[in-house]
């Protein structure tokens, strides 16, 4: 086989992942290979998710593919450059080009070819990559090809920049066949009671928070038809029978014209359907709220980052956080679950932010929440404004960003008890509404709380 794709993420290697189980195929190598068979282009698909680094190898080095491409990102990047090393010493291989594309490469690129990469795919993969093969298997040069990096020479070479896809519509539906779905699905429902799959409908994001990477699809919005959307559900329901979506699209409900649609579509087909999302609170309204319900959503996320409206001005979120607590209220009285994010250690954040966050949580009291410690990306915003006062930067090839620390308002202690004390307040706000005997949360509470405050002096 002369292209092989692949992402390099062994589950059995991720100890968190192992207790949450909630694995998911990576959708851009399924569009990439999707696209290959549009266009009659021969290749191979290598998942990772359920094998081991032995049998990885033992399939490179019997194929010995003449191109093997890497989809990358934060979590995969130290293992996939492992494997690029052990391609490069192998004599077998010696010929093999290697091709990186995802979101971890547009700002890395550099370190990406001392890593051993041949070719950096920037931006939207399908047509650069399609080009890049023709163009490798033929023989022919590589210069003319939009989105590339590559090395001339000593010499870096960036052609100009790939025209983004203007109609998503046009882009054939991922190739899961290529990957072994119903491992994804018994791994789901053995763990959860509820099979999973995760489906995209839009590329690109249209908000300007500063820690998030926009490396792949930039400040942009695009969007599939409502019509192809719930064409691909219909088939997924039909070939694999999940029980719950994931939709991992930025926002959502950004365009009320595109969600109206997408309920008629829903309701002209009567497809049922069970699904998770993530929006803002901004584009939230009583009549979403309803389509939501309507069309299956059984768990909407709405970030808010913080419950202090000064950090989350600082994070160019461009959203009142009253109208988020709002809008999660109202969406769980309307019978839907909600989740959101925190951030905590964002640059300004002080003391009384905290106590704020957890005010708002307690008032909100989502279904679901995750605390984060915010980490500078490459290419972001957050990354720029802080870059200065980095106190940890580790060895970029054996390390992620998540490791980059810069200096902060107090210490890594303190927002340890930060974490502790926001959990253990909004435990307390639960067992208050139960009825529930809370004397132990009590305890906590006051306890984290003593120590955060002794520690924010």
């Amino acid at each position: 086989m002369s292209i092989l794709l692949t992402h390099g993420y062994f589950l059995e290697e991720d100890p968190i992942e192992k207790k949450i189980m909630r694995p998911y195929p990576p959708l851009g190598i399924l569009y990439l290979s999707a696209y290959l068979n549009d266009k009659g282009v021969q290749h191979k698909v290598l998942d990772t998710t359920f094998s081991s680094e032995a049998a990885w190898k033992k399939e490179v080095l019997a194929s010995k593919p003449k191109v093997i491409a890497f989809y990358v990102n934060l979590m995969t990047k130290v293992k996939i450059i492992q494997l690029i090393q052990f391609i490069k010493a192998e004599a077998d291989l010696r010929d093999t080009k290697i091709v990186l594309g995802g979101p971890d490469i547009t700002y890395n690129k550099a370190n990406y070819l001392k890593a051993g990469g041949d070719y950096l795919i920037i931006g939207e993969g399908e047509e650069t990559f399609f080009e890049l093969t023709a163009a490798l298997l033929n023989d022919e040069p590589t210069n003319e090809i939009t989105g590339l990096v590559y090395m001339d020479g000593e010499e870096m070479k960036t052609n100009p920049p790939r025209q983004k896809v203007k109609d998503l519509d046009e882009l054939p539906l991922p190739n899961r066949a290529a990957f072994p779905i119903a491992k994804y699905l018994e791994t789901w429902k053995s763990a959860h009671g509820k099979s999973a799959l995760n489906v995209s409908t839009q590329r690109g994001c249209p908000y300007t928070c500063k820690w998030c990477s926009t490396a792949v699809y930039g400040q942009s919005y695009r969007r599939r038809s409502p019509k192809k959307v719930v064409e691909e559900l219909s088939i997924l329901m039909e070939t694999y029978q999940p029980d719950t979506f994931w939709f991992v699209d930025d926002v959502f409900t950004v365009s009320h014209k595109w969600m109206r649609g997408f309920a008629e579509e829903i309701q002209k087909t009567g497809l049922k359907i069970q699904y998770e999302c993530i929006t803002r609170a901004e584009r939230m309204n009583e009549e979403i709220i309803g389509i939501l319900k309507d069309t299956g959503c059984v768990r909407v996320w709405i970030g808010a980052e913080s419950g202090s409206q000064k950090v989350i001005d600082a994070m160019d979120r461009r959203v009142d956080v009253n109208l988020v607590c709002d809008q999660l209220i109202a969406t769980r009285e309307a019978g839907i679950e909600t989740g959101t994010f925190i951030m905590v250690g964002y640059p300004g954040e002080e003391y009384e932010d905290i106590l704020k966050t957890a005010a708002y949580l307690e008032k909100a009291l989502p279904d679901q929440f995750t605390i984060t410690k915010s980490y500078p990306i490459k290419g972001t915003a957050l990354y720029t404004e802080i870059e200065a006062s980095i106190t940890e930067q580790p060895n970029w090839f054996t390390s992620t960003d998540r490791q980059i620390d810069f200096k902060r308002r107090y210490s890594d202690r303190f927002y340890t008890y930060a974490v502790r004390y926001i959990y253990n307040r909004v435990r307390l706000k639960r067992e208050e509404k139960a009825n529930k005997k809370r004397l132990k949360t009590i305890l906590k509470v006051r306890l984290s709380g003593l120590m955060l405050k002794l520690l924010a002096r």
